[in-house]
């Protein structure tokens, strides 16, 4: 019988480093697939269609929606996204291992339908610690820092519905960290989990 991929779904409160990092485990793990989303936001001067996002406007988002295209899809600052459903399902098929990068919500949606992914939340290490990346972008007005960082304090209150949670404070580590739970190594994995003590008193200070 054919080997089946195994799902990992990443989620992240805007500003922790996720982009980052994920960029990072491919380079580690080239055979690990993206998948793209679909998302009607404008895209950035660094980005390209196909390769980021699949940038639609909101009639074809709906269309697909309607159509029953995506395996989750939500509304994220006044924008949608959604993850293509053939598309990860032929992945995985394939033999494939997949990465999602989404926010709790499509995260939820996601293990609702497929309850043998694997998700991992990945948390700053501080507030001030996500501010100063927020800023260090330069592309945000302080009104939309702000707002994020609001929005940021409610993602992470979903920290602990997740499978695992990394701590972005020193970059490399948290890479190997994300990569011990891909590899499924079981010493690391139960080091991870979400529902740690620790994790519970940095949550405290993170929503506070």
């Amino acid at each position: 019988m054919a080997h089946t991929g195994q799902l990992f779904v990443i989620s992240a409160p805007s500003g922790a480093g996720k982009t980052s990092l994920v960029k990072a485990m491919l380079q580690s793990r080239p055979a690990l697939v993206v998948s793209v989303s679909h998302t009607t936001r404008k895209p950035r001067p660094s980005e390209q269609d196909g390769r980021e996002y699949h940038f639609v406007d909101k009639h074809e988002f709906q269309r697909l929606s309607a159509a029953g295209a995506f395996l989750e899809h939500a509304e994220v600052f006044d924008n949608h996204y959604g993850t293509g459903r053939a598309q990860v399902a032929a992945e995985l098929a394939a033999g494939r291992n997949v990465l999602l990068e989404i926010d709790w919500q499509g995260a939820r949606q996601v293990r609702a339908s497929m309850p043998g992914c694997v998700s991992i939340f990945i948390l700053p290490p501080s507030r001030a610690a996500l501010e100063q990346r927020l800023r260090a972008r330069r592309t945000d007005s302080d009104e939309v820092i702000a707002r994020r960082l609001r929005d940021a304090a409610a993602d992470m209150t979903h920290c602990r519905e997740f499978d695992y949670a990394v701590v972005n404070d020193r970059f490399e580590a948290a890479v190997t960290e994300l990569l011990a739970i891909v590899d499924g190594e079981p010493a690391a994995v139960r080091a991870l989990a979400a529902n740690r003590p620790e994790i519970k008193q940095l949550l405290a200070s993170l929503v506070a």
